[in-house]
């Protein structure tokens, strides 16, 4: 994972792998992936799911980058405290997941709870450990 300034203000973390690094074959597989993490973790509450592709393609005049084939958006909560109402400015937590030409592209924004951002990048890394035997 690559950690970015996207915009140079958003701390968004960037995982790109190639069909050959995972079992998964579309965005459905990897959102399932997530959803099974999510639904692991009691302290996870899943909210539900956005197809940012459909969307923007049927927007008048919406523009979809070249090679873009897919665009989906997982939005679940960590939820363990909320000491002030201002975190809620931070919360929901989504995950997005592209799929390109060639491959994958999963994205998140990084949380201000270490723990949240632990998670995110360990249901990332597990993607590319269910590699297709050859």
């Amino acid at each position: 994972m690559i950690q970015t300034l996207l915009q140079e203000k958003y701390p968004v973390f960037t995982t790109k792998f190639d069909r050959s690094e995972t079992s998964c074959r579309s965005v459905d597989d990897i959102i399932a992936h997530f959803k099974s993490c999510i639904d692991a973790n009691p302290a996870v509450a899943y909210i539900g799911e956005f197809d940012h592709y459909a969307h923007t393609a049927a927007l008048p005049g919406g523009v979809i980058g070249k090679g873009i084939k897919a665009a989906r958006n997982l939005l679940f909560c960590f939820g363990k405290e909320m000491p002030t109402p201002y975190v809620l400015a931070v919360r929901p937590r989504s995950i997005g997941v592209g799929e390109v030409e060639d491959g994958f592209v999963v994205t998140f924004l990084e949380a201000p709870n270490p723990t949240a951002n632990e998670a995110m990048e360990s249901w990332t890394k597990a993607l590319r450990d269910r590699v297709v035997d050859a």
